[in-house]
């Protein structure tokens, strides 16, 4: 190959790196308000979020979309933020926790803290958004559809239990769902049957708050 060539070959490389990255405005609406980003076409739509917009509710977990944490709504479906493109959802609806209710009384979110959900709370968010898609689509959810709603979910601190229990809640408007006597679930979960797999798909008993199986190896080697 000639030096002319050689240098034609590496100018084109130059310019298709430099178009990759360049930074353009891109038109997204979130939480019912228009805004127009200045951000190179491949940045993850999180890192818009949380750095351009300021609109930290939402979580960085994994960068890989396996955990759940940084689930947001684009058009009412529930999208993994943390490896979608803004140029993926420029034009289109985008909704945040913050958006979720505008006094945060969203009735997911007043079952969260009257079942006391959260511990860390870091996953919460992701939960929260994925289950408001579900109810919007199914009113009574069971366990097993709500299992498989959030399967994709990883709680770290092992309240799937109390999860279910808030949806339930939520979905029947009551202030809390009947629940057995000895494990605090739903009449929908029966104590001590394998009904149900736990939010990562792990087949557990539910019997109480204390019996779900937390698989941390097989999380560490998915989200390695």
């Amino acid at each position: 190959m000639d030096e002319g060539k050689r240098v034609d070959e590496g100018k084109r490389v130059d310019e298709d790196n430099e178009g990759a990255h360049s930074m353009e405005a891109i038109a997204i609406t979130v939480n019912g308000k228009q805004h127009s980003v200045e951000v190179s076409a491949d940045t993850p739509l999180l890192w818009v979020l949380r750095d351009t917009l300021g609109l930290t509710g939402t979580k960085f977990g994994c960068g890989q979309a396996f955990c759940g944490a940084c689930t947001v709504h684009v058009d009412g479906e529930a999208m993994r933020s943390c490896t979608t493109r803004i140029a993926a959802v420029a034009g289109h609806n985008i909704t945040t926790i913050e958006g979720l209710s505008p006094d945060g009384h969203h009735p997911l979110q007043v079952a969260w803290v009257e079942n006391q959900v959260p511990q860390c709370g870091y996953c919460q968010v992701g939960i929260i958004m994925t289950s408001a898609t579900l109810l919007a689509k199914n009113k009574a959810p069971s366990d097993a559809d709500i299992d498989d709603a959030l399967g994709g979910h990883i709680c770290r601190c092992g309240t799937y239990q109390r999860i279910r229990q808030a949806i339930h809640q939520a979905a029947s408007g009551s202030a809390r769902p009947a629940k057995s006597a000895s494990s605090g679930l739903s009449k929908d979960s029966a104590a001590g049957e394998p009904n149900t797999r736990d939010l990562n798909g792990t087949e557990s008993r539910t019997g109480g708050f204390d019996k779900n199986t937390f698989d941390t190896r097989a999380i560490a080697e998915r989200t390695r």
